[in-house]
């Protein structure tokens, strides 16, 4: 795929002299020069530096942020799979957020639609970290054993998997939005011997009773030695530690200190899951110290989030990016938690929220923010968004339309799009607070990350699309999958194409003056007579248009050698699909991308299935279209709509 992307002329945004001076990566780049004598002129230098020597890099980060003694070796190995970081360190990813307690400012804010707001104070949530972690060591948890949470994005969450990971246990967790079934076919896996849930949540008005749930949970994990409930709707289960009980002492005459297990820079610190939508979840395992630098280095370094920031991305335990929120402890912020819906009982109900809360950096999806933009939201007029200095974005592919309504609707503040994903627990690329946005485009390769695009012979290709490629390892890349003993699921989902180099299976465009595009799933690429595109470019144009509330574009190859590209759309409220509009929709395409990717058909759906976590169901329907055996093809626990399934099964070339 070598077709030329589109380039933004302009940046909507540019860091002046007096923001570079102040960002913590413009220190770091001092500290560099002072501690190895490496001088580097702008972002572009310090990034070529960080890929050339990575161990050097990696080091770096470690003694800039203090993280303990000098390490004896940083990379042992650096064939990929198999990297070894930081052999003979020990670690604990717990140690780094207790050093930032603080008596001035709260460590988590939470938020939910039905209750006052709660702040939980540095003391109170290190202290309730401590008894649960003592109450855990009386269920027999040590390290290596397995604790799961299935639970609503609340703080006790966030005190589960602290006092999970200070024992040197494994944390796993799955939000309330799955079912007991699909939760099981995640957390299962595991055999763990802890289960911290709530009995529900509140969401777009309405109570979601889980206590059914979770009894069918707790019946499917044999393995179990106990249960921890937390109660938000005042339901209860026979058998359960009650919340309360396991996280106070009431007879202490003061707070207990929090205890760690130093561990193996690459002992287990919790378990991801890939989406599941066409087959079993594989577990990701990511080690304590890998997340550990990877996170400092992108919430401190490239998100400049430090202990004077708010910081609040609207999130899920079931999606990482509640990982990377829960890291903003490492920079010493405070983090936010809210449970309900970012669209309720306003559409710009999350704006509302970030200006209740004075969040500095504030995190969302294309999604929300178009939804916003088709409603005719203006978060500034409507609230007081002056405390916010940047906004995080990511889950799929960014416009340049809607990063150029944020501009103009919320603030001249720079827009971070971030791309990354479950595999890293982190970005590959995104924002940098001394580089320049241009919209639809991610400003930056992150530090560290040695980012290519290649085409499909193996060759570096620049100002043109290929496929992502990081060519040397990074430490929060998987320690391995669950249950695959010889490391074949690993290699197969990275290494199979191009070995010894990541391929992360997404179409990308390097840009001439750096940044980076991207164009969609490289598996779910649009390729009409041999010209190729990818779906995002289709949703950019289509998504623009007010009529529209979202898109699906499928390029399916037929048995007989035709190919069929059909495009779904959902109309916006009060809309139809008229003969004009669909004509407006081919000239959009045909004029602004290309008259070879004007869809075969364009059809009014009653909705577009995605992933738990935001993705579009791109491939899973391809291959429903393509006759595959449904039941082979998609897990209708992974899919946040299932009911939509059967429509899009009915969907034939005329």
């Amino acid at each position: 795929m070598t077709e030329i992307a589109e380039v933004a002329a302009v940046p909507q945004w540019v860091p002046d002299e007096r923001a570079v001076a102040a960002a913590r990566i413009t220190d770091f780049g001092r500290f560099v020069e002072r501690r190895y004598g490496i001088h580097t002129e702008d972002y572009g230098e310090l990034w070529r530096w960080s890929v050339d020597d990575i161990a050097g890099f990696w080091r770096a980060v470690w003694e800039y942020f203090e993280v303990g003694d000098e390490p004896a070796e940083v990379l042992a190995s650096i064939e990929m799979p198999g990297a070894r970081w930081f052999p003979g360190t020990r670690v604990n990813y717990v140690d780094q957020i207790i050093r930032h307690a603080r008596t001035d400012r709260p460590a988590i804010v939470a938020l939910s639609e039905d209750s006052q707001r709660r702040e939980f104070s540095w003391a109170e949530m290190l202290s309730r970290t401590a008894v649960l972690a003592r109450s855990l060591r009386e269920l027999g948890v040590g390290r290596g054993d397995r604790v799961v949470g299935y639970l609503p994005n609340i703080p006790e969450a966030v005190i589960a998997f602290l006092a999970t990971a200070s024992l040197g246990a494994v944390w796993s967790a799955c939000g309330q939005d799955y079912t007991a079934a699909a939760a099981l076919d995640r957390l299962g896996q595991l055999e763990p011997v802890v289960l911290i849930t709530a009995d529900g949540y509140r969401y777009g008005g309405k109570a979601h009773d889980k206590i059914a749930e979770v009894a069918a949970l707790r019946a499917g994990l044999p393995a179990l030695r106990g249960t921890v409930l937390v109660s938000r709707l005042g339901r209860t289960l026979p058998d359960v530690l009650d919340w309360n009980d396991a996280t106070e002492d009431l007879f202490a005459p003061q707070p207990p200190a929090l205890a760690t297990e130093p561990v193996d820079f690459d002992h287990p610190l919790w378990v991801l899951y890939s989406s599941g939508t066409t087959g079993k979840p594989k577990g990701i395992v990511h080690g304590h110290g890998g997340v550990l630098l990877e996170h400092l280095k992108a919430l401190a370094l490239h998100a400049d989030i430090g202990p004077d920031d708010t910081f609040f991305w609207y999130t899920s335990p079931s999606w990482m990016m509640w990982n990377f929120q829960v890291s903003g402890l490492l920079a010493g912020a405070t983090i936010v938690c809210y449970d309900g819906s970012p669209g309720h009982p306003a559409p710009d109900a999350l704006w509302a929220l970030a200006a209740g809360t004075r969040a500095t950096v504030l995190g969302t999806s294309p999604g929300y923010v178009l939804a916003c933009e088709k409603t005719g939201a203006r978060p500034a007029l409507a609230h007081d968004l002056r405390a916010l200095r940047q906004i995080g974005v990511t889950g799929a592919a960014f416009p340049a339309s809607s990063s150029i309504w944020l501009r103009d609707n919320v603030g001249d503040i720079p827009v971070s799009s971030i791309s990354g994903g479950t595999d890293v627990v982190s970005a590959f690329m995104g924002g940098t607070p001394t580089v320049p946005v241009w919209p639809g485009e991610l400003s930056a390769p992150y530090l560290g990350v040695a980012l290519e695009a290649w085409d499909e012979s193996g060759h570096s290709v620049h100002d043109a699309v290929g496929e992502l490629i990081v060519t040397q390892p990074m430490p929060s890349m998987p320690v391995a999958f669950w249950n695959d003993p010889d490391g074949a699921r690993y290699r197969d989902a990275y290494f199979g194409m191009y070995p010894g180099v990541w391929r992360h299976g997404d179409w990308i465009t390097r840009t001439p003056h750096g940044s980076v595009i991207v164009h969609g799933r490289s598996d779910s690429t649009l390729n009409r007579n041999g010209i190729r595109m990818g779906s995002a470019d289709i949703y950019d144009v289509v998504e623009a248009l007010p009529e529209i509330a979202e898109s699906l574009v499928l390029g399916i190859e037929q048995p007989d050698g035709g190919y069929w590209m059909p495009l779904f759309v959902v109309l916006a409220p009060g809309y139809g699909l008229t003969d004009e509009l669909r004509q407006r929709i081919a000239t959009t395409i045909r004029t602004a991308l290309s008259p070879r990717h004007v869809p075969d058909v364009i059809t009014a759906a009653p909705g577009i299935p995605h992933t738990r976590t935001g993705k579009k169901l791109e491939v899973p329907l391809k291959r429903l279209l393509q006759g595959a055996d449904p039941g082979r093809v998609v897990d209708p626990a992974a899919v946040d709509d299932p009911g939509l399934l059967s429509w899009y099964l009915g969907q034939t070339p005329a």
